[in-house]
């Protein structure tokens, strides 16, 4: 049995009567962590993390899915973690970004607004000798390698 698969399966269940959370990631490591990675379009609280948990820990040990120790771990991902789904970018319209592609290059801009296959970021281009202007700049998603978001502290 895929465990990850089946963790999904019973994080959607706890989850579906709140159409704001949505999954990031679930990864089971090799060293026993179990990570389950939840957002929502207006974030997630603690108490929506300690249910998941309960229930998935619960299912889980009822159905003997994982014969080794283990350790649960639910949370929102962490400011450093990469941006992976539409909703994600959504819930940082106005966030400036720092965009990896996939030549190799890097882009940041702030976040406007996201199509189905492409973001639209504010950014700011220098010419060698001219004033820098800040350019709409549509970038299609199945360019980017990475997103992230970048925080300031000014």
């Amino acid at each position: 049995m895929n465990i990850e698969k089946r963790v999904r399966e019973l994080v959607e269940e706890k989850i579906n009567d709140k159409p704001n959370l949505f999954i990031v990631d679930i990864k089971m490591h090799s060293n026993g962590k179990l990570i389950i990675l939840i957002d929502g379009d207006k974030g997630v609280g603690i108490d929506d993390c300690a249910a998941i948990s309960r229930h998935v820990g619960f299912r889980l040990e009822e159905e003997n899915v994982i014969e080794t120790a283990y350790n649960l771990e639910v949370s929102s991902p962490g400011i450093d973690t990469p941006l992976t789904s539409i909703r994600q970018y959504l819930k940082n319209i106005g966030r400036n970004l720092a965009i990896n592609m996939a030549d190799g290059t890097k882009r940041e801009g702030k976040l406007s607004s996201i199509t189905e296959d492409a973001i639209i970021i504010e950014e700011k281009i220098k010419e060698k000798g001219k004033k820098a202007e800040t350019v709409e700049s549509v970038i299609p998603i199945d360019k980017i390698t990475e997103t992230k978001v970048l925080i300031s502290f000014k």
